[in-house]
């Protein structure tokens, strides 16, 4: 006789996979081949979630001519990949949708099926970089469904986790997911930390939030390129942290359960009071 199985074991919560890793610089061929490579040996199912760095196909580069997206092939690589796997996809890509338009730092949202689900442009650009002498600024929040948990995603890009304001639109939007890709520095680690927990508490949200690891080239100067921290996260509603990486290459794991939000999100309403403060 087969030993029964708890109920409980049977059924597998959708799990939300970030792949952290060294982003070969402005190589988009390169860093497609490693995100397959790192996936590959991840235990994704149908129905999961995946989520890639800001630019995670060119790395935190300027240098618009070369890491446009113009021929839409990282597009097709994400199409690809959530087809391939059955999942849907976060990740980020420089867009330019012509030579004349200025360059958006986006994070692109696809499901299988080829289906494109949403597109945000990143309005807090890095000013103490110079991001913003190089790049335009959205203007707008974007959500979407997970369809595996029926939950509502809000797309966000690095630098735009300091300003807690941007999320509280995106509750107001119906968000119960924050998705965050960044190529956030190491200096700033301590604070990577803490704004990913805050987000997380005050919003009653997920919060999945994926960072590089590694270091930019030398500069024309000769001085180092920026060094990353890597330290992505997976933290609950409650903002108990589900995952975290160290500072090396890695696929990290965590279920969501959506069941799990809306019985906090029940037991103490805090999100609904916060909305109503926004009117």
């Amino acid at each position: 006789m087969t030993p029964s199985t708890p109920a409980a074991a049977q059924t597998r919560l959708p799990h939300a996979h970030l792949v952290q890793f060294d982003i070969t610089w402005e190589d988009a061929p390169a860093n497609h081949e490693q995100v397959r490579m790192m996936l590959d040996k991840a235990d994704v199912h149908t129905g999961d979630f995946v989520l890639l760095p800001e630019m995670f196909d060119s790395g935190f580069s300027f240098n618009v001519e070369r890491t446009n997206d113009k021929s839409g092939r990282t597009l097709t690589f994400l199409l690809e990949l959530a087809d391939d796997l059955g999942v849907t996809v976060q990740a980020g890509r420089t867009v330019a949708p012509c030579h004349r338009c200025a360059a958006k730092n986006v994070m692109t949202a696809v499901a299988p099926g080829q289906r494109l689900l949403a597109e945000y442009a990143k309005q807090h650009l890095f000013s103490p970089g110079g991001e913003n002498q190089h790049f335009e600024a959205g203007d707008d929040i974007a959500t979407y469904t997970w369809d595996a948990t029926g939950l509502r995603v809000m797309p966000a890009v690095c630098y735009d986790l300091r300003f807690p304001e941007l999320f509280g639109r995106g509750l107001k939007a119906g968000a119960q997911v924050i998705a965050l890709g960044a190529c956030w520095l190491s200096v700033r680690a301590a604070h990577w930390r803490a704004l990913l927990i805050a987000r997380a508490i005050e919003n009653q949200a997920y919060v999945i939030a994926v960072n590089r690891v590694g270091q930019d080239p030398v500069k024309s100067d000769g001085t180092p390129g920026a060094n990353y921290l890597g330290g992505s996260l997976v933290i609950s509603p409650t903002g108990q942290i589900l995952a975290e990486a160290a500072d090396t290459p890695c696929v990290i794991s965590a279920p969501i359960d959506a069941d799990a939000l809306h019985a906090w999100r029940s037991k103490f309403p805090a999100w609904q009071e916060r909305i109503s403060a926004m009117r």
